[in-house]
């Protein structure tokens, strides 16, 4: 045996440790990110993901992760930190993304097409088709229009801002989950706006309908109008929605922790 390939004997636990600290974060946040983690893609290609993405970067971070620690505790310890670290990055850019799905399930309500149920996998629970439909919209949107990416470089360059085996600061990484939170439900309402207005307009114009003609049976003529006219308006609307989501969530994944 050769000093060279005792050496790199010597180095396999180390180097071991380091892949194993690398895919604890990266894996993690595949789980969770828009478009890459839907739960319609099968589990052995996201784990497919994750070992690329590994074999791709771990060159790049070796210089900066720490050594493999003498005491197995600590070892469990760092690595149990950069699983959370992985989830807390992903779940940051799937509750931005979330936002396309609350604003469908908002316009199926107010068009009359809540009673329309499927079974969301993301949510795992019900919700309506028109929110399904605009949360597949999402993955789309991410995958063809390359928002996956800035996702994957937030996620590498989070090892300047939150070096492998740093503590995660709690009171920081809450703050950022509940101003992803609101950005999400912001955007989910500025989406949903019209079809607040126009519901609006419409229950004003049957209650006026109504007093003025009570022998108008205008509870038969809502229901369908009201469909009729929200897919009417849907339509109309989409090419724009979809445009100011694609911005609104291009931009809010430049804002997470890496990609600033």
């Amino acid at each position: 045996m050769t000093p060279a390939d005792a050496a790199l004997i010597a180095a396999l636990p180390g180097l071991a440790f380091q892949a194993v600290l690398v895919f604890a974060r990266l894996g993690a946040a595949v789980l969770l990110l828009p478009g890459l983690g839907e739960q319609e893609i099968p589990a052995t290609i996201r784990l497919a993901l994750g070992l690329g993405l590994l074999a791709l970067l771990l060159p790049a971070l070796a210089p900066a992760l720490p050594p493999a620690p003498e005491a197995s505790a600590e070892a469990l310890r760092m690595i149990a930190q950069e699983v959370m670290i992985g989830l807390w990055l992903g779940g940051l850019a799937r509750i931005l993304a979330l936002a396309m799905a609350m604003a469908g399930q908002a316009v199926a309500t107010l068009i009359g097409l809540q009673g329309v149920l499927v079974t969301d996998p993301s949510l795992g629970a019900q919700a309506t088709a028109l929110g399904r439909a605009f949360a597949l919209l999402t993955a789309v949107l991410v995958l063809s229009g390359g928002l996956y990416a800035i996702a994957l470089r937030a996620l590498v360059e989070s090892y300047a801002v939150l070096p492998a085996g740093a503590p995660l600061p709690l009171g920081l990484a809450a703050e950022n989950v509940a101003a992803a939170g609101a950005a999400s439900l912001e955007l989910a309402l500025r989406l949903a706006a019209p079809f607040v207005i126009a519901a609006v307009v419409l229950n004003i114009a049957l209650g006026l309908l109504a007093r003025l003609a009570p022998q108008v049976q205008t509870f038969f003529i809502a229901i369908p109008g009201q469909i009729l006219a929200g897919l009417a308006l849907l339509a109309l609307l989409a090419p724009p929605l979809v445009a100011t989501y694609a911005e609104a969530l291009r931009a809010g994944l430049g804002t997470l922790p890496g990609a600033r």
